[in-house]
């Protein structure tokens, strides 16, 4: 939807005339209407998804992750969370690992990886839990905690020991059914709970049969559905099934699916699983131990045949992917099986967050369009959020910004190549032009390198920038450095692949909007020229220090996008609200230095290039609001260097 834009509560205060906001006031009236939300699954509770999917036949499938060691292997693990939640998973689950401080406030911890996958990724998250060298206190600290950062779904196990044998810890809990028990009791029936289950039995288990009996307890206590172990062979998981339906387990069971990717880690997880592999399947591995792409292949083709076995008995309503933290296997077993959603719709033209108290949320200023984890760390800490309109802008108060190098919102291109795409060495303001309009054509700069990304925008541009490229290289080339843009749109179905959004059988609208940077002797044009333009254009143009320029009304937002839907009142899901425009320039402007200007060293002359620019530049935006015509904003820049290009007039 934009130039720069992933396709992927609220409280109101007074803020000063800088635009500047301040959270400590909460609006006393409301201006926000209750419109019915547009996707029931950001509104459902993950049990009553899944009750939905099995009665209408849709099967799904669900991922599990372990969380990083490493702070770079979080900034990975996130852009992989964005790049597979596209798919279309059901829900993903975080595994526990007492040995690396789960429940800490790091940010390769279980607990802080899972909400951020929920907060800033919109996927819904299950958090494993477990016993191990954990008192009740400490456990049920973090199930306050988990609730308070957005959880909502915790898979209750006793956990591996930390040694070769379980040691029983005073005070807390030594077997899955306790744990069940204890979250029903403190949290009655806010979580909904998964438990672990053993198609060839717990290793630790009298027997078979004693370990069915133990799992039927899990679920009377309370759990919801249950997530097998993994296994080889599709007949294991149905006589499972089986065998728990006899005893009256009728919660969803949903099979491990283990796809085989290396030799290494198969015998790795198998020794920590403590199951057997089958004769047969070593057979055709140990030849190609050494060669990892047949054993991936291979694995690939075993998991799906199996699958398709288990999606076939009508037993199995969905299927549960161990990644092992990589996306290829799983992909393509996925795609074969046909689970994977290539073009997966778009509830609405933002990327939404599936935190229960954003679940209303159906409204936001286009300005983060494509930094949408800036916008909800900067909103987190709303108690309510808009719903079926923006209302009176009042001063939205917008949490600050303060560190850049939050693990979700670094870029995921280390320094390194960063520098390779927007120069080691700028010599000049216009080869910062260069950078962003080779970002804009995606192709190669001097060095040969591809423009991937900008400071305002990590991911290529999005497909509806296609619509407006030549026009975007054009103004780029002159220094009208874009960061948000969106073409006019009157009346396209929601189901369109490059604009579409909300629920099908509705037609979607947009207002051209345009949003750039530009010099202060281009504003001076561009202001002359914005006088023929009115009222049909809005405009609003600010530098960093405040100086602010606008023609719109100064508490009134305008929708620069809605949708008309069947049965429904009209969405207006994104707007260009001049209270918030004063809060973003902030962090727009802040970009220059934090993400760029600081990867040169202190006083060179590249980085006193972007501090040139962060200093004596202008941010504008640009509405057309007659949106059924062609877009007169592009004939507006036009005129600007026309008027720039223009001869002096000759002293009389």
């Amino acid at each position: 939807m934009v130039n720069q834009r992933l396709d992927t509560g609220w409280q109101a205060c007074k803020s000063d005339s800088s635009g500047g906001s301040n959270s400590g006031e909460s609006s006393k009236e409301s201006s926000r209407c209750s419109t019915p939300v547009l996707d029931t699954d950001r509104t459902d509770r993950l049990r009553d998804k899944m009750r939905r999917r099995i009665e209408s036949g849709d099967r799904w499938f669900s991922l599990e992750f372990f969380p990083p060691r490493t702070a770079g292997g979080a900034v990975n693990l996130i852009a992989r969370f964005d790049r597979m939640g596209s798919g279309g998973p059901l829900f993903i689950d975080i595994t526990w690992h007492p040995a690396g401080d789960p429940g800490s406030d790091k940010e390769t911890s279980s607990m802080i990886i899972a909400s951020t996958a929920i907060n800033y990724c919109g996927l819904e998250s299950i958090l494993h839990l477990t016993c191990c060298k954990q008192t009740k206190e400490k456990i049920t600290a973090h199930l306050n905690k988990a609730k308070r950062l957005g959880l909502k779904n915790i898979m209750a196990l006793r956990g591996d020991p930390i040694g070769a044998d379980w040691e029983e810890e005073e005070g807390g809990f030594n077997y899955a059914t306790d744990l069940v028990k204890h979250i029903r009791h403190e949290f009655d029936d806010y979580f909904d709970i998964c438990v672990a289950g053993y198609p060839t039995g717990h290793p630790e288990a009298e027997s078979y049969e004693e370990d069915l009996k133990h799992l039927k307890e899990k679920v009377d206590a309370g759990a919801h559905f249950i997530v097998t172990q993994l296994f080889f062979r599709a007949e294991t998981f149905l006589k499972f099934v089986k065998d728990c339906r006899a005893i009256g387990i009728t919660c969803p069971i949903l099979p491990g699916i283990f796809p085989i990717q290396g030799y290494h880690s198969l015998r790795q997880l198998v020794k920590l699983s403590k199951l057997e592999v089958p004769e047969e399947i070593m057979q055709v591995i140990e030849p190609i131990k050494d060669n990892d792409d047949a054993i991936r292949n291979y694995g690939i083709h075993h998991a799906v045949e199996m699958c398709k076995v288990l999606l076939a008995s009508g037993d199995v309503p969905g299927l549960h992917i161990y990644t092992l933290n990589r996306e290829v296997a799983t992909i393509e077993v996925l795609r074969q099986l046909g689970l994977w959603a290539e073009d997966p719709r778009r509830p609405l033209p933002w990327a939404v967050s599936a935190h229960p108290k954003r679940k209303v949320e159906d409204v936001r200023p286009i300005f983060w369009a494509s930094r949408p984890k800036s916008y909800i760390y900067r909103t987190q800490d709303w108690d309510d959020f808009p719903n079926g309109r923006w209302g009176n802008s009042s001063s939205p108060a917008f949490g600050e910004l303060t560190d850049y190098y939050l693990f979700y919102l670094k870029s995921k291109s280390p320094k390194e190549a960063l520098l390779k795409m927007w120069r080691e060495e700028l010599t000049s303001e216009e080869s910062v032009y260069e950078v962003f309009t080779n970002y804009i054509t995606s192709q190669p700069n001097q060095s040969g390198h591809k423009v991937r990304c900008l400071p305002w925008n990590d991911d290529p541009l999005a497909p509806e920038t296609n619509m407006l490229k030549d026009q975007l290289e054009k103004v780029n080339r002159r220094g009208v450095l874009t960061i948000n843009s969106q073409p006019n749109i009157n009346g396209k179905p929601s189901s369109d692949p490059v604009v579409g959004w909300g629920p099908p059988g509705g037609y979607v609208f947009q207002k051209a909007y345009l949003e750039f940077f530009t010099s202060s002797e281009n504003v001076s044009a561009l202001l002359k020229v914005l006088k023929k333009y009115e009222p049909r254009v809005n405009y609003h143009i600010v530098n960093v220090q405040g100086k602010n320029i606008t023609n719109a009304h100064d508490m009134q937002p305008n929708a620069v996008t809605w949708g008309i839907f069947p049965g429904r009142e009209i969405i207006q899901p994104t707007v260009v609200d001049p209270v918030s425009f004063m809060s973003w320039k902030d962090e727009a402007f802040a970009l220059w230095i934090e993400q760029w200007g600081k990867l040169y060293e202190e006083e060179s002359p590249s980085r006193m290039i972007i501090q040139y620019i962060h200093d004596n530049y202008f941010l504008v935006n640009l509405v057309d609001n007659d949106f059924p015509l062609d877009s007169c904003l592009w004939q507006v820049i036009d005129d600007m260097f026309e008027l720039l290009d223009a001869p002096p007039e000759p002293l009389e």
